[in-house]
C-alpha cells in the first residue's frame, strides 16, 4: 500500500488553469465543485489503459507560493513525448522555467517550469542517448 493515486494542483483561477492544462497537456476536466463543497474539477490526465494516474484542479485556501520559495509540497512530473514541443507549449500558454532543460545520463530529458498559478511542476522525456 501507500502508492500514489491522486493529486491535486491548487489554483487562484480556475478557467485559466483549465485552460492550461488543457491546451499542455490534453487534460479534460469533470466538474466535482457540489462534491467537494468547492471549486473542485477532476482531471483525466489520459486513457486508462495507460499507466499514470489522474487529479484534480481545487480552488487554493491560502496565499500563492512565492518566486524563489523553496518548493514546500510535492513537484508532480508530467512523462512527454516530445521535450522541446512541450516547452514550447509551457511557454506559449503562459508557463515559464523554473529549472531548464537538463540531461539525467543515459536515461532522459528533466527540467522543471511554473504554471500560470505559480505551482512547480516538472517534464521528463525518456531517451537513452541524453547526455
Amino acid at each position: 500500500m501507500g502508492r500514489l493515486i491522486h493529486f491535486e494542483i491548487h489554483v487562484d483561477d480556475m478557467e485559466r488553469a483549465k485552460k492550461f492544462y488543457g491546451e499542455v497537456f490534453g487534460w479534460t476536466f469533470q466538474d466535482w465543485t457540489e462534491y467537494a463543497g468547492m471549486p473542485y474539477f477532476g482531471a483525466v490526465t489520459g486513457d486508462e489503459s495507460q499507466l499514470g494516474i489522474n487529479g484534480a484542479l481545487m480552488q487554493r485556501q491560502s496565499a500563492a507560493p512565492q518566486p524563489g520559495q523553496a518548493v514546500n509540497g510535492y513537484a508532480c512530473t508530467m512523462g512527454v513525448g516530445n521535450y522541446d514541443e512541450t516547452e514550447a507549449k509551457i511557454l506559449e500558454n503562459g508557463g515559464k522555467v523554473a529549472m531548464p532543460k537538463y540531461a539525467l545520463p543515459g536515461m532522459a530529458w528533466q527540467g522543471y517550469y511554473l504554471d500560470t498559478e505559480g505551482n512547480v511542476f516538472g517534464i521528463h522525456q525518456p531517451d537513452e542517448n541524453a547526455k
